[in-house]
């Protein structure tokens, strides 16, 4: 049958997808280690490297790509295929959305969330760092800013492909496709699970100065996928967001490390409309715990496959 587990345990499969995330890590560590000494670079201290040299920010293009795919799209493949028997895609969310408009619908949101999350951005920065912490954001915020320096539209077309478009892709797989669907079936309850998967989301990317914006970001992805039933739609949510703060880092490089102005009535009416949006995405759907997981057993929504 379709749904067949290999392994049937959600703690299980935590363990599993953990330790193949764990061996990934390690993997593009050396790999990126490796990469980096081949090109005569010498990485061991961050605050050495002069991230405005192009040769050293071409190289770091590269490793951040590859790091895309193998520290995220590999481990949820490789999890959806030892856990699954069947088609291992329809289970990391591989499929057609519930209804067509929920597409449209995420990119409204995630556009239209955008005030919000720029005031949690604010709010964010007022919480106090250990200096380690802080010396890091300050690295990260260099980094960045010169991997975002354009001289072209196409180094604007590739940083976009970098930096939104492999990452909407692979940590979607990773922690909504994956990680997200081991927690709801574990708290046997799709908010918790949402949550929980956000809260790692935002702290895995070891940037806690924008952690609470990230957070609510991850939150909007995961009830997108839950809803819709769809990879698909968070993904391209995913994208949009990360695309749009690509361009306008590119032309507007002091909002890097900074979040704009926002007045908090704009704030207020921002997450009342995404929430809007969100109770009308949920009203629309028909997915349940026991549609999603229960499809071995017979259940008030699957009996007739008796």
């Amino acid at each position: 049958m379709r749904g067949h587990l290999r392994i049937k345990s959600p703690l299980s499969q935590l363990g599993l997808f953990l330790g193949i995330f764990g061996l990934a890590y390690i993997l593009i560590g050396v790999i990126s280690l490796i990469i980096y000494q081949a090109s005569g670079i010498s990485v061991t201290s961050l605050e050495n490297v002069n991230w405005k040299d192009p040769h050293i920010m071409s190289v770091t293009k590269w490793v951040q790509a590859i790091s895309s795919i193998l520290l995220f799209v590999l481990p949820a493949f490789l999890y959806a295929r030892i856990t699954f028997t069947g088609n291992y895609g329809h289970f990391l969310g591989l499929r057609k959305a519930e209804k067509a408009n929920m597409y449209i619908l995420a990119v409204v949101a995630i556009l239209l969330a955008m005030p919000f999350v720029f005031w949690l951005g604010k709010l964010n920065e007022a919480i106090p760092l250990p200096e380690s912490l802080t010396r890091l954001e300050q690295q990260a915020a260099m980094q960045m800013a010169a991997f975002l320096k354009v001289n072209s539209t196409v180094d604007i077309l590739v940083n976009v492909f970098i930096i939104a478009l492999l990452p909407a892709i692979g940590e979607e797989l990773c922690f909504r496709g994956a990680l997200q669907r081991i927690l709801i079936h574990a708290t046997r309850n799709a908010w918790v699970g949402i949550i929980i998967t956000a809260v790692l989301f935002s702290s895995l990317h070891m940037q806690f100065m924008g952690f609470l914006p990230r957070m609510f970001l991850g939150i909007l992805l995961g009830a997108f996928y839950w809803y819709s039933g769809s990879i698909y739609t968070s993904m391209i949510a995913h994208f949009v967001n990360n695309a749009v703060q690509v361009i306008a880092a590119s032309y507007a490089p002091k909002y890097i490390d900074k979040n704009p102005e926002t007045p908090v009535l704009a704030a207020i009416v921002s997450g009342i409309v995404v929430w809007a949006i969100l109770w009308y995405f949920q009203k629309q759907s028909t997915v349940t715990y026991s549609k999603e997981y229960n499809i071995d057993e017979l259940t008030p929504t699957n009996q007739f496959m008796a």
